[in-house]
C-alpha cells in the first residue's frame, strides 16, 4: 500500500538459511511500525460514505461501473491506495476514467478520502478490502488497469505466496483484466521487483516501460505516492514496469496441457 515513509537504521534480519542478513527496511515496512490506530478517524470518516464503502461490496460484482456518473468509462483499481496522493492525483488528471481504490487500513484510508473530497472527484469510489479476496469483488473481464504501488515486499522466501505480485496473484488479475488490460507496478525495493519480473515473466505477461530508475527516465509518471515523492527526492531509485494481459489465460494453458 502507498503510505509516507522515513529513513532509519539497517535492521537484522534472520534469513530462510538461518544466518544474519543486514538489509536497510523498505520504507513501508518503516511506516507499518510507525502507523497507529486513530479511534476518531472510525466516526470520521463516515463524513465520506457518499464514495467510501467500509463494508464488502460483493453485491456490486460486474456492476461496479453503475456506481459511477459515466458508467461506460474505463476501470482503473489501485491495490493499496495508502493516504491517497496517487489516486487522487490520477483521477483529476484523467476525469475520463472511473477509479476504485483499495486499502485495508481505515487509518489512512480517511486521509484518501480526505484528499479526494478535496479535490472535488466524482469518479472515485474508495473500498476498505483485503486484496487477497479481489475474485469476490470484481468479475472477469471487469477491470482495465490494475496499480499496485509499493505494496509489502515479503523478503523472507517463506513468504513469497504473499506478494502482491506472486504468480498466483498474477493468474487472478488475468482473470479480472479486460483483453488488453494491463497492470502498472512501482516499487522501492530492488528484490521484489526482481521477483516481480520473473513472475510476469514465468505467466507470459508481456513487459514494457521496465526501469530501475522511474525519475530519471522519459517514462511518463503522471503521478506519485507520498513517500515516492519524498524519497526520490533523496536519491532513491524507484523501479517501475506495465504488464499487460497474457493472450492466452493460465488456465486454458493448463487445460491444453
Amino acid at each position: 500500500m502507498g503510505v509516507e515513509g522515513y529513513i532509519s537504521p539497517p535492521v537484522s534480519d534472520k534469513g530462510d538459511e538461518g544466518g544474519c542478513i543486514l538489509r536497510q527496511p523498505s520504507f513501508l515496512e518503516e511506516e507499518r511500525m510507525r502507523l497507529r490506530r486513530k479511534p476518531w478517524i472510525d466516526e470520521a470518516i463516515r463524513e465520506y460514505d457518499s464514495f467510501v464503502y467500509l463494508q464488502p461490496k460483493e453485491e456490486l460484482k460486474g456492476r461496479w461501473r453503475e456506481v459511477f456518473d459515466n458508467p461506460t468509462a474505463p476501470l482503473w483499481v489501485e491495490l493499496g491506495t495508502g493516504k491517497g496522493n496517487f489516486i487522487s492525483r490520477l483521477a483529476d488528471i484523467h476525469r475520463e476514467v472511473n477509479f476504485i481504490g483499495i486499502e485495508v487500513q481505515l487509518g489512512v484510508l480517511y486521509y484518501a478520502a480526505k484528499k479526494c473530497a478535496a479535490a472535488e472527484l466524482t469518479n472515485v469510489r474508495l473500498l476498505r478490502f483485503d486484496a487477497a479476496f479481489l475474485e469476490t469483488l470484481f468479475a472477469p473481464g471487469e477491470v482495465d488497469r490494475f496499480f499496485i504501488n509499493f505494496c509489502d515486499p515479503w523478503p523472507k522466501k517463506r513468504h513469497a505466496k504473499r506478494r502482491l505480485t506472486y504468480r498466483g496473484f498474477l493468474d487472478r488479475y488475468a482473470r479480472l483484466l479486460a483483453a488488453d488490460g494491463e497492470i502498472h507496478f512501482k516499487s522501492d525495493n530492488a528484490g521484489l521487483f526482481d521477483f516481480t519480473l520473473e513472475e510476469f515473466n514465468a505467466r507470459h505477461w508481456p513487459l514494457s516501460e521496465v526501469t530501475y530508475d522511474l525519475h530519471g527516465s522519459d517514462i511518463l509518471n503522471e503521478a506519485m505516492t507520498e513517500y515516492e515523492a519524498k524519497f526520490s527526492g533523496l536519491g532513491q531509485p524507484i523501479f517501475h514496469c506495465v504488464a499487460a494481459k497474457p493472450a492466452k489465460d493460465v488456465d486454458d494453458e493448463q487445460q491444453e496441457g
